[in-house]
C-alpha cells in the first residue's frame, strides 16, 4: 500500500465478519479467527474494494411535479422575475406537492430513491418543505416514512417547514413562523414524524430572528437542528445554528472565518452541495481551506430537489466535489460515509467499517479508492449489504 492509500484507512488482504446485522470483526485475513465453517456463510470479495454504504445526508426527495419548463425558460433568456410571474419557482413545486396524493408523491420519490440505492446509498435524509402548511408538511414526512419501508435503506426525516413563504403568507413572514412553531412543530413532534428540524436562513428565506424562533421551538421538543445558510449571502445563520449545537450547516458558500470557527467550536459538520453550485452556475466557492484549517468535517450530498439540484446521483457528487471544490478523493469519500453519518447524528452506528457498527457495506469493482471520484457514468457497484443482508 502507498502512503496515499493509507490515508483511507486501508486494510489489505482483509476479511470482515458480520453477526446480527453488525460488524463483528475486521482485519487482515491472516488474523481471522477460526470460525466454525459449517456455521458461517463465506463470501469471496474477489479482491474488490469494500467501503461503508454511502450516505446522502441532504435531499429534498419528496415533491410534486418538476421544473424542467423553468430550466428551459432560463436558457431561453427569461429572468427569475418573469419565471416567478408565470407561476414558477418554489411556488410551482408547492402547488404540485399540495395537489399530489400521498401515493403520487411516493411513486415519484421511489424512482429517485431507487436510483440512489443502486449507486450504493444505504442511508439518506429526506426533508419536507414543499407543503408549507400543516397538512401537506405532515403528508410529505409520512411519505418519507413509507419510502423507508419500500427499500432496504435507513431514512432520516427532517422537518423544513421554514423553507419558503407560502403565497397565503407572502406579506406576513412572522405569522407563518408562528404557524411553524405553534402548530406544525407540536403535531410533528408528538407523532414522531421528524428526526431533526431545518430552516432556510437567507434573504429569500427567513431572517436570523425568525430562524432562532424555529430553533428555540425545536429545542423545546428535543429535536436537533440544522440550517441552510450562507448560500447566497452571509446573514450569520451558521453562527446562530452553532449556538444551538446544530448538526450541520449546509451550502455555506458565503461563510466567513467567524462562522467557520463557530462550527468548529460547536462540533458541527459542513455539508457541501456541489450539485446546486453546478446547476445554478454559482461562482462563490465554499471556504474549503478555512474549513480544513479549523478541522471542520466536510460532508457531500446531492441536495436532490426540483429547482436547484435535480440530480439524483451521489457518485456524480463525489466527482463534482473534487473537480469543482478541489476536495481530495480521501475527503470526498469521507464526506459520503463517516462525515455524512455525523451530519445525521448517526456517527456511532453508520459510515465506518468498524466493530459494532451497522453492517451497511458496499463492494466495488475498482482497483483503487480514488476511482470512485475519478470516473463517472459507469457504476462500479458490485454488491450492496444492509445490516449484513445482500440487497443488490
Amino acid at each position: 500500500m502507498t502512503d496515499g492509500a493509507n490515508s483511507y484507512g486501508v486494510i489489505g488482504h482483509a476479511a470482515l465478519a458480520i453477526a446480527n446485522g453488525k460488524i463483528a470483526w475486521l482485519g487482515e485475513m491472516s488474523d481471522l479467527p477460526d470460525f466454525e465453517q459449517n456455521q458461517v456463510e463465506v463470501i469471496d470479495g474477489k479482491g474488490q474494494w469494500l467501503t461503508p454504504g454511502l450516505i446522502d445526508c441532504h435531499t429534498h426527495l419528496v415533491y410534486g411535479g418538476n421544473r424542467a419548463n423553468e430550466f428551459e425558460m432560463r436558457l431561453e433568456g427569461k429572468s427569475y422575475q418573469e419565471i416567478a410571474n408565470a407561476g414558477g419557482g418554489i411556488v410551482s413545486t408547492v402547488a404540485a406537492t399540495r395537489n399530489a396524493t400521498e401515493q403520487q408523491l411516493f411513486d415519484s420519490a421511489l424512482t429517485r430513491l431507487t436510483a440512489l440505492h443502486q449507486q450504493g446509498v444505504t442511508t439518506l435524509e429526506i426533508k419536507s418543505g414543499y407543503g408549507l402548511d400543516t397538512e401537506n408538511e405532515i403528508k410529505m414526512l409520512k411519505v418519507a416514512g413509507k419510502l423507508a419501508k419500500a427499500l432496504p435503506m435507513t431514512i432520516k426525516r427532517t422537518f423544513l417547514g421554514a423553507h419558503a413563504l407560502p403565497v397565503e403568507y407572502k406579506d406576513d413572514p412572522d405569522g407563518y413562523i408562528d404557524l411553524v412553531c405553534t402548530e406544525m412543530l407540536p403535531q410533528i413532534a408528538s407523532t414522531q414524524l421528524a428526526d431533526a428540524v431545518d430552516v432556510f436562513c437567507e434573504g429569500i428565506g427567513f431572517d436570523i430572528k425568525q430562524t432562532e424562533r424555529v430553533f428555540a421551538a425545536a429545542k423545546q421538543y428535543e429535536l436537533p437542528v440544522k440550517v441552510h445558510a450562507e448560500q447566497l449571502s452571509n446573514l450569520g445563520g451558521t453562527e446562530l445554528a452553532a449556538k444551538y449545537q446544530a448538526l450541520s450547516s449546509d451550502h455555506i458558500e458565503f461563510l466567513d472565518e467567524v462562522g467557520v470557527k463557530a462550527m468548529k467550536q460547536a462540533n458541527m459538520v459542513a455539508v457541501l452541495l456541489p450539485g446546486a453550485f453546478y446547476f445554478l452556475r454559482e461562482t462563490q466557492l465554499p471556504p474549503i481551506q478555512q474549513l480544513r484549517q479549523q478541522q471542520v468535517p466536510m460532508a457531500i450530498a446531492t441536495d436532490a430537489n426540483p429547482g436547484s439540484s435535480p440530480i439524483n446521483n451521489l457518485q456524480l457528487m463525489l466527482n463534482m466535489a473534487c473537480t469543482l471544490f478541489r476536495l481530495t478523493p480521501v475527503e470526498a469519500l469521507a464526506g459520503v460515509t463517516c462525515v455524512a453519518a455525523k451530519a445525521l447524528g448517526e456517527q456511532e452506528h453508520k459510515g465506518q467499517l468498524a466493530v459494532g457498527f451497522d453492517a451497511d457495506i458496499a463492494l466495488w469493482n475498482i482497483s483503487q479508492p480514488a476511482e470512485l471520484c475519478y470516473q463517472f457514468g459507469v457504476n462500479p457497484l458490485a454488491s450492496l449489504y444492509k445490516f449484513g443482508q445482500k440487497v443488490l
